[in-house]
Order: structure tokens, then sequence, then C-alpha cells
């Protein structure tokens, strides 16, 4: 669980390429208290923004992502690659930049509302979902390190 006390701590998240393109949805209070990551659409559907805390790390990591893959829908992956779930949501390519000429993506629910659906997996046969909502910010954290090149608890 972590805590976002102001707008201005949220933006200082993402890393500074990012932050021109983050809107908070309307009706957010702050501080806010987030149990494992926060994730929101923006208002036009092109954009997923994510904040997580890495395991080990002590400050939020945000990532901006791009939701502009059209493509073939039978083509389409039918697992998402974070929280490894099979279900009837939306899954698709996620990008994001990794610097002015390179953009690198992931195969995920296109929503990230990954815990929700763990979370509903976990209540449908009666076992805690902590584990799995841990393993869920590992990969997250894998991604923001190996793809991105984000540590931990480091500047964005």
């Amino acid at each position: 669980m972590f805590r976002i006390e102001s707008e201005k701590e949220l933006l200082r998240a993402f890393r500074s390429r990012d932050r021109k393109h983050v809107e908070l949805p309307k009706g957010t209070q702050l501080p806010l208290f987030v149990r494992d990551y926060l994730s929101w659409v923006d208002p036009y559907g092109v954009r997923v923004f994510l904040v997580f805390v890495a395991p080990g790390g002590n400050r939020p990591t945000g990532i901006a992502f791009r939701r502009d893959q059209q493509g073939d829908p039978t083509l389409s992956p039918k697992m998402c690659e974070w929280c490894r779930t099979a279900t009837d949501a939306e899954i698709g390519l996620l990008t994001t930049d990794v610097d002015s000429k390179r953009r690198v993506g992931v195969n995920v629910c296109l929503d990230l509302r990954c815990g929700e659906r763990l979370e509903a997996m976990s209540d449908r046969t009666g076992r805690s979902d902590l584990d799995d909502k841990a393993r869920l910010v590992e990969r997250m954290a894998r991604f923001a390190s190996e793809a991105l090149g984000l540590e931990p608890g480091s500047d964005a």
C-alpha cells in the first residue's frame, strides 16, 4: 500500500517525457491511498496510465501507455501477460516510448483492470488474491525495469 499526497507527487512518478500527457480522472481527490497499483484511461480512450511501487522500491513509478493498436481482432492475444487471466476482457498491445526513436509494448488487459480480475477470480475460487497481486506488481516492475530502464525508487 502507498499514499500519494498531491498531484505534483503523482506527476513526479512519471518520466518527464510523459508528464505532459497525464490527465487525472474527473473527481479525483487527493491524497490517494493505493492498495496495489493505480490505473486509469484518459477521457479520449487513447492513453492508459499506470502507477505502482515496485517491490523493494519506496517511490511510485508511473508509465503512460498508448492504446493505438489497430488490427485484426482474431489475431489479438487471448491472455494478459501481467495478470495471466484468460477472460472476456479486451487484451491488446499497450505501447510507450523509450526515447524519441524507440517504442516498446506489452500485451495486457487494455483497461489495466488486472487487479480486479484477479480479485474476482479469487472470490470465485475462495482463495486469497494477495500472492497473485504481488506477482502482478512484480511483472509491472519487470516491464518498467527491462523495457524502460526504470529502477525501483529512482527518479522517473
